[in-house]
């Protein structure tokens, strides 16, 4: 479950084109349109809210593209398409819009989520932690969501009109290792890069995860390609051309081939290589 088109291919691409391939039935739920984005390409400025305020749809676009390249074929919206807005960054007036994500009422959005997961009957799920990863509000939301969510649908006796109720075995959250970041950091500084996320300190870094709450690393040098192509998909948001996610190409299997979680839930050891781990069938 992510929180706007781009989020999955970021964080979790390899991860989906993998299970994708070995004909595990991998759902995308995607929150909002991301309509609130940052367009780095110059001829679609146009699109943002300043001025025709349609970069939803065309992110919708985007990110159908980006399942393509991944192979997956379940993708959709919590509720339906453009239910709710993206919040923006926190602290924005845009927080303020009462049809954004980050104002949604959380029972009301979690039926959304239960009616899919009594559906689906997933195995696994993937969600943020509780900081939404990087303190986004629409992340730190889909993240409540999914939890309440995965409470509501385990109960029998809430909203049967919803579906059936199911138990979801193992839950993960996305995480970013310390170590990780340093490496990337270091990297760009070499490459020559001065500023932006070439300038930050890796320890003073609220979204850093310390590496021993790390359970899970999920490898897939196989599926880069699958992922930068998913990448190069959501063209409006994101360059390949420099920066971070150019050099994370650059170094391929080292950056972008290995996907790491914290699991919450369920059976597993503290070094897994797969989401299924300790599950039947």
């Amino acid at each position: 479950m992510h929180a706007h088109p781009d989020d999955e291919v970021i964080g979790t691409g390899v991860t989906m084109a993998r299970y994708a391939a070995e004909g595990a039935h991998v759902t995308l739920i995607t929150c909002t349109l991301g309509e609130e984005g940052e367009i780095v390409v110059p001829e679609l400025a146009h699109l943002g809210v300043e001025k025709d305020d349609a970069l939803g749809p065309h992110r919708e676009i985007e990110l159908a593209a980006a399942m393509r390249a991944l192979g997956v074929t379940d993708q959709r919206q919590l509720g339906h398409p453009g239910k709710y807005r993206d919040s923006g960054m926190m602290g924005v007036p845009s927080n303020e819009n009462p049809d954004c994500f980050w104002r949604a009422d959380l029972r009301a959005a979690a039926d959304d989520l239960v009616a899919v997961l009594r559906e689906v009957r997933p195995q696994v799920l993937v969600t943020y932690d509780e900081f939404g990863g990087y303190g986004h509000p629409d992340h730190i939301q889909a993240h409540r969501v999914a939890t309440y969510a995965m409470a509501l649908s385990a109960a029998p006796s809430y909203r049967p009109d919803l579906g059936a109720a199911w138990d979801v075995a193992k839950v993960y959250w996305t995480a970013m290792p310390r170590s990780a970041i340093r490496a990337g950091i270091l990297a760009l500084r070499a490459a020559g890069e001065t500023t932006g996320f070439a300038e930050l300190d890796p320890d003073d870094l609220p979204f850093a995860v310390d590496d021993d709450v790390i359970t899970t690393s999920v490898a897939g040098a196989a599926y880069i390609e699958a992922k930068v192509g998913a990448m190069r998909a959501h063209a409006s948001q994101i360059s390949l051309e420099g920066g971070f996610f150019a050099l994370s190409n650059n170094l391929g299997a080292e950056v972008m081939g290995t996907e790491v979680y914290r699991r919450v839930k369920g059976p597993g050891g503290s070094t897994e290589t797969d989401l299924f781990e300790g599950l039947d069938g």
